[in-house]
């Protein structure tokens, strides 16, 4: 073992001579794990400042143990010894002392404390915080995987595993399922970097352990059918069968209004009118005591909404005020008569099915398939943020209105969260934006759950990500989104958060609610069957075949003409 007391250390560890005196001639027969490799010289409330012995690091490097190999370099952890208690510490960076004899002083995190097992020198009883700082001059000691398996294998809690531990190689990677989804939370990652992959692996162990679950996700480019066709109710323009009058006023007018500035003022008072009168006429109206308002999802037929506009019409004496009904009629009569929206305005969808609607979507019951699938990707872009924000108000406003049954928890999953939330730079003011911030904000008290995924969490909402109690983040390529996401995170996983750059494909930084401490993970390998197409195409492969060239440019048309069907 090195002598810390050489000359050569003086100027970090020449106070410290004592320890390895204390040792005696048994320090030699010591593991590593219970050999000193470094100092505290500075310590404040969230961390401190560490000296660490150049011999000491490069002896750990070699230790059989790939926790106590890493020991010590940039984003492990350490252990430092505060009299009965052992503070459990992420270095997050390095620099050579000014002196020689200095070693390396490196910054480090508190992520929490235990107590040492007097049998076997174990790291025990962690928990978050700090109770008992330690003073300068305390002994730094490696992390072992004995150290790190009692920290991560959790405390009782209901989890989910979902890959290993680094620099482990046996230490499961968990997340305590309620905290996960009762606190919301959010997976970030730069394209190609296996987000979709993580995700479907992460949804997956959820549907293992809750087959009785009620997930609902926004699949905006139809990546994850393939993924949840054995597990899921897949729902497309083809079978959504989603009614148009369970939209409210406001969605109503982002569909039904295509006027701007007054004009657009004027449209939306005589369409509030109207479609008021509409949902009135409906026997519900009756049955309701006339507590109709025109947010109501009351049934009403179209073909009533269009005679009640032209009736309203035919009262006006003078013709140039004509123009606002003209406008809603010939909106209306568009969408009618576009097959793209017949998902959402089918003759077939006027009767009141809005219980078989809820009940299938949310999975109540989940009949085995915990998961709804929402492919949007054939749903035409003009509506497209509307119909997101339609199903998020719907899973809302359901649970509200559920709060004197027994709990049924909902978890809503949006991919693509920065076309929905945007910030303000990139507002457009759509109604999208305002039900799942105000789910974000609100949405755990009544038992909705929101997963946020992006690759550019830069761009979404400022607050909306702070709101996420669990933050998954995989490798970040742009400095703002890097910056950004270390605003949201907390102060103890910076050591982690500066090595966002550097990760590997389909690792990731987990901090937040759903993880005990902070920690880097690497995915566990997806089933090819439950994989979502996402994958890149290989131009060098596909670039060499040939043949039938001409029939898939046929086929691509018709498909293209017919928009799928």
């Amino acid at each position: 073992m090195n002598d810390m007391t050489n000359p050569g250390l003086n100027g970090a560890f020449g106070a410290q001579g004592t320890v390895h005196t204390e040792l005696g001639d048994q320090g030699d027969c010591l593991p590593n794990s219970a050999q000193p490799m470094g100092v505290v010289l500075e310590i404040s409330g969230a961390g401190g400042l560490i000296a660490l012995d150049l011999q000491r690091l490069a002896e750990c490097g070699a230790d059989v143990d790939p926790s106590i190999a890493q020991s010590g370099l940039v984003g492990s952890q350490i252990r430092i010894i505060a009299g009965q208690t052992c503070l459990l510490a992420s270095i997050r960076d390095q620099k050579q002392g000014r002196r020689a004899d200095e070693g390396i002083i490196a910054t480090v995190d508190f992520l929490g404390e235990g107590t040492l097992d007097p049998q076997t020198g174990a790291l025990t009883s962690f928990r978050r915080g700090v109770t008992q700082y330690p003073l300068p001059g305390a002994m730094v000691f490696p992390a072992g995987t004995r150290d790190l398996r009692h920290i991560y294998s959790g405390d009782g809690r209901a989890v989910i595993t979902i890959g290993k531990v680094h620099p482990t190689t046996t230490i499961r990677a968990s997340l305590y399922i309620d905290s996960l989804l009762g606190k919301h939370f959010a997976l970030l990652g730069s394209t190609g970097t296996g987000k979709s992959t993580a995700l479907a692996l992460i949804l997956h162990r959820i549907c293992e352990l809750a087959p009785q679950g009620h997930i609902l996700m926004i699949d905006p480019h139809g990546e994850y059918a393939s993924a949840f066709r054995q597990t899921g109710l897949i729902l497309d323009v083809s079978n959504l069968q989603l009614p148009y009058w369970l939209m409210n006023f406001e969605e109503h007018c982002e569909i039904l209004l295509s006027s701007q500035g007054e004009n657009r003022q004027v449209d939306a008072e005589i369409l509030g009118k109207c479609l008021l009168a509409a949902r009135q006429k409906n026997r519900l109206a009756e049955a309701l005591g006339g507590r109709i308002t025109v947010d109501s999802p009351v049934p009403y037929l179209i073909s009533d909404l269009q005679a009640i506009l032209h009736n309203e019409m035919g009262k006006l004496e003078k013709a140039t005020t004509t123009a606002p009904y003209v406008r809603l009629k010939s909106r209306i009569d568009e969408l009618r008569g576009d097959p793209r929206f017949n998902f959402l305005f089918s003759g077939m969808l006027v009767g009141d099915t809005m219980v078989d609607v809820l009940s299938r979507m949310f999975r109540l019951p989940s009949a085995g398939q915990p998961i709804a699938i929402i492919d949007v990707s054939g749903v035409p872009s003009e509506v497209t943020s509307t119909v997101v924000a339609l199903l998020s108000r719907l899973v809302f406003d359901f649970s509200i209105w559920a709060r004197e049954e027994d709990t049924r928890p909902i978890l809503l999953v949006c991919e693509e969260a920065h076309r929905y939330v945007p910030n303000e730079k990139n507002a457009d003011g759509s109604s999208v934006g305002r039900i799942l911030s105000r789910i974000a904000k609100e949405g755990r008290k009544y038992g909705v759950s929101l997963g946020l995924v992006t690759q550019r969490p830069s761009d979404l909402a400022e607050g909306v990500l702070s709101q996420c109690g669990t933050i998954l983040s995989m490798r970040l390529n742009n400095e703002r989104d890097q910056a950004f996401v270390r605003a949201a995170m907390p102060e103890g996983a910076r050591g982690f958060l500066d090595s966002i750059p550097a990760l590997r494909n389909r690792e990731c930084i987990i901090c937040g609610e759903g993880v005990g401490i902070p920690m880097r993970v690497s995915f566990d390998d997806l089933e090819e069957a439950k994989r979502p197409a996402s994958s890149d195409p290989s131009f060098s492969q596909l670039w060499r075949q040939s043949g039938d060239d001409h029939q898939m440019v046929m086929r691509t048309v018709q498909r293209w003409r017919t928009q799928g069907r």
